[in-house]
């Protein structure tokens, strides 16, 4: 039995269990990947101040993010197709976030409904909207959330045109898998996945099928989704978003202080630095570079948190000294939920927990307010 004590173990062990394009899909950047890596490896490059002779018990990681109390500043972040992960895996991922004490967030994208996660949850969670041409169907999403008892709503604002992912491309990725041969040749190597599917009814995009115009089954939902996408997206929209849902609101995808003074002043309770997991704009700075500015310029009025490259505790302690609030996890569920299901959710989040834990203590702090750049080598971090 495989122990497990970094998220790489996740990692390795869902390579094994999830067929290809679905693996390649969450763990994969556009073009060349630059970015997708640099979101990783410009956390590497952040020395730690160790200190001695402090106090290091009576230690505590919890706060808050959007007025809702967590074990920790980090949150779930939207991941599309998660259901294809492993079956079921938005209830799956979603019930271990609820048991850990971190909010779970629901993309549109999901394979399980929002009416899916709700039922078989108590804990509220967020749901994530992309902005579409349909907008009678984008307020009967909100209506939907709200009436699911979601308590914040996460806007993504990066992706109003589709960054070029090649390995999606090239693996022709649709859910469920075409049944080619290729698929069906890489699919006998996941037993364990396929008997998961065959348990579950949950296998298409629960919260478009049947509820989005024109999209009646997989065969309609391509070209529904490329066309729904809609590039016109502005801040005038972001300000209708305001004003139509009533609960929190997270906008996600900000990379440059400008756009972060918009977004404070949008009203929009918490904003997300974000480059989409490096998989929009090839180039791009990795979300912890763009931290330290946008953090300074609106930090005082607006909860600024980031995503990407988390692939560990301290990874979040050093966004926390960077001047994030809060922070989204994404590939590193993904890798657990692969792998072990909702145990391994779990775990991936015991493992930034431990980690997050015993580097504060080690940087002499017991609290993570306590936690500014004082814990950081100079030189060694961007700003």
């Amino acid at each position: 039995m495989t122990v497990i004590t970094h998220i790489e173990d996740l990692r390795v062990l869902a390579e094994r269990r999830v067929p290809r394009m679905f693996y390649d899909y969450a763990d994969s950047g556009s073009w060349t990947e630059g970015t997708y890596r640099a979101n990783e490896t410009e956390f590497q490059k952040i020395r730690l101040r160790q200190r001695v002779a402090v106090p290091m018990d009576n230690r505590s990681t919890a706060t808050r993010m959007a007025g809702v109390d967590v074990a920790m500043p980090v949150a779930i972040a939207p991941v599309g197709l998660t259901g294809m992960q492993h079956a079921d895996g938005e209830i799956l991922a979603a019930r271990a976030a609820a048991a850990f004490g971190v909010p779970f967030t629901l993309s549109t994208m999901s394979i399980c409904s929002i009416e899916d996660v709700a039922a078989a949850t108590r804990a509220p969670f967020w749901f994530q909207l992309y902005w579409m041409r349909d907008r009678d169907f984008m307020e009967r999403l909100m209506d939907r959330a709200a009436a699911a008892g979601c308590s914040a709503l996460v806007l993504t604002l990066d992706l109003q045109v589709l960054g070029q992912r090649h390995k999606d491309l090239k693996n022709g990725m649709t859910a469920p898998p075409k049944p080619t041969f290729a698929n069906l040749v890489n699919l006998a190597t996941k037993p364990r996945w396929c008997l998961g599917m065959a348990r579950t009814p949950r296998r298409g995009f629960g919260n478009l099928i049947g509820h989005a115009k024109g999209v009646s089954d997989m065969s309609s939902l391509g070209a529904w989704t490329r066309e729904q996408f809609d590039p016109q997206l502005s801040w005038d929209d972001v300000a209708w978003i305001r004003r139509r849902w009533t609960g929190k609101l997270i906008l996600k995808g900000i990379m440059v202080e400008e756009d972060a003074r918009l977004a404070a002043e949008s009203g929009a309770d918490a904003l997300v630095v974000s480059n989409h997991g490096g998989r929009q704009l090839d180039g791009a700075p990795s979300s912890i570079e763009a931290l330290p500015a946008i953090a300074a310029a609106v930090g005082r009025d607006i909860e600024v948190w980031m995503d990407g490259g988390i692939r560990s505790g301290q990874d979040v302690l050093k966004a926390w000294a960077l001047g994030a609030r809060g922070t989204l996890v994404g590939r590193a569920m993904v890798y657990g939920l692969g792998a072990m299901g909702e145990a391994g959710v779990t775990r991936a989040l015991e493992v930034i927990h431990k980690e997050l834990d015993l580097t504060m203590a080690f940087c002499g702090c017991t609290r993570i307010a306590q936690v500014d750049r004082h814990v950081l080598v100079p030189g060694t971090f961007p700003g």
